[in-house]
């Protein structure tokens, strides 16, 4: 008996020493939750999102810090408390260990909090919600596309060294319109000669055109992002305004409606916006992602699908430096502090408030090679960009 005995505690002793010790924390693949619009006329901006999200989990070949990974994707309709609901369905029910995403920074706004009081880290790969830059900067909160403000910033000095003496300005009405708005009047050195904010509803544009040629200003600067932007720029030209006043615009064209523009004959060509990131930028992490990008689903990505891949290899760089082991978040928090991943935009790095320090370029809707209309870089308008109001951020 004693023998038998034995030899089974020397069989499970053999067994234990040969079998790794795996903490809960490393036994279970590693689950993202991201949420984006997949549904409304917005969805032309997170289908481009998701789309990105998949490439790059292509590329890691679906593993981050010798894990699975698995992404959990949920359309949040472009509705604050849809996204709520659906933020916390993945964080409540779904049990995902992460969460991701956010285009619109009201939707943002409603499910930021549920994210950070539940101890998770959040990535932002869009909504540059300047609360968060702020006041309430938080260590598990990272941006990995810009502060509100910071591309208009870029718009507004862009605007001066093109010499636009008297400026137009249109927008949303939601928290990021107003932030972008403000960005261009912060850093814009002439005369805003008019001013006007629509509602999301807003398809008709003839009472703020007519006060467009009433004003007559050097220029016109437009935030109208996704779907918005066919609508307004086919008003604009209908009524005459691309022939005599010149249009910026403020992520209102893009590689994904640009098709759209081509397709139905209405002609920006030639006309300017700033950005972070450009499809023609020539290191060789986004020289494959737009390849890549181009030839798994036929399109060009756009700057809403770079910054959703930059996020995945973000989170991958935080996961391999502690080995898997999501649980030790102060030295996750450490290595995502250093942004060691070879981002698609080049070079940046995080302040305090870990929202990127990034340059912005200007570029220009122009015809390609291949006869589509493409965007190309027309060179630095500002280096080393950051949220205008990081230093109140007290983290």
């Amino acid at each position: 008996m004693f023998k038998k005995i034995l030899g089974l505690t020397v069989a499970a002793a053999v067994v234990t020493a040969v079998s790794p010790v795996v903490t809960p924390a490393q036994a279970k693949e590693i689950k993202i939750g991201f949420v984006t619009t997949l549904t409304t006329p917005a969805a032309i901006i997170g289908k481009q999102m998701k789309m990105a999200v998949e490439l790059a989990l292509d590329h890691i070949d679906h593993k981050m810090g010798g894990q699975n990974v698995k992404v959990l994707f949920e359309d949040d309709g472009l509705n604050p408390k849809t996204g709520k609901q659906k933020t916390e369905k993945l964080i409540k029910n779904n049990k995902v260990d992460i969460m991701a995403g956010y285009i619109w920074s009201h939707v943002l706004g409603a499910s930021a909090p549920v994210v950070l009081k539940s101890g998770k880290f959040l990535f932002v790969a869009n909504a540059g919600h300047s609360l968060y830059s702020g006041k309430k900067c938080h260590k598990n909160y990272f941006n990995v596309s810009w502060e509100n403000s910071q591309n208009a910033s870029a718009t507004g000095m862009l605007l001066n060294q093109k010499g636009i003496k008297n400026l137009y300005i249109l927008s949303l009405n939601y928290a990021a319109g107003k932030q972008v708005v403000g960005g261009i009047e912060r850093t814009y050195k002439g005369k805003v000669v008019g001013k006007d904010f629509v509602p999301l509803s807003h398809k008709d544009w003839s009472a703020e055109l007519a006060k467009i040629k009433a004003a007559k200003p050097d220029a016109v600067v437009a935030f109208y992002p996704g779907a918005w932007g066919p609508k307004f720029f086919t008003q604009y030209n209908q009524a005459g305004l691309n022939k005599t006043t010149p249009l910026y615009h403020v992520f209102s064209i893009d590689m994904g409606n640009l098709p759209i523009f081509q397709k139905i004959g209405l002609n920006v060509l030639n006309t300017f916006q700033t950005a972070q990131w450009s499809p023609d930028f020539k290191n060789a992490a986004n020289q494959k992602f737009v390849s890549d990008f181009k030839k798994k689903y036929g399109v060009m990505p756009n700057h809403f699908a770079a910054q959703s891949y930059e996020t995945i290899m973000l989170i991958k760089s935080g996961v391999d430096a502690v080995g898997g082991d999501i649980s030790k978040m102060d030295q996750m928090r450490a290595a995502l502090e250093k942004a060691n991943f070879a981002a698609v935009r080049g070079n940046f790095k995080y302040g305090k408030e870990h929202f990127p320090i990034q340059d912005f370029h200007a570029r220009e809707v122009v015809k390609g090679a291949d006869g589509k209309w493409t965007l190309e870089q027309r060179g630095l308008v500002v280096s080393n960009s950051r949220a205008y109001n990081y230093k109140d951020c007290k983290r």
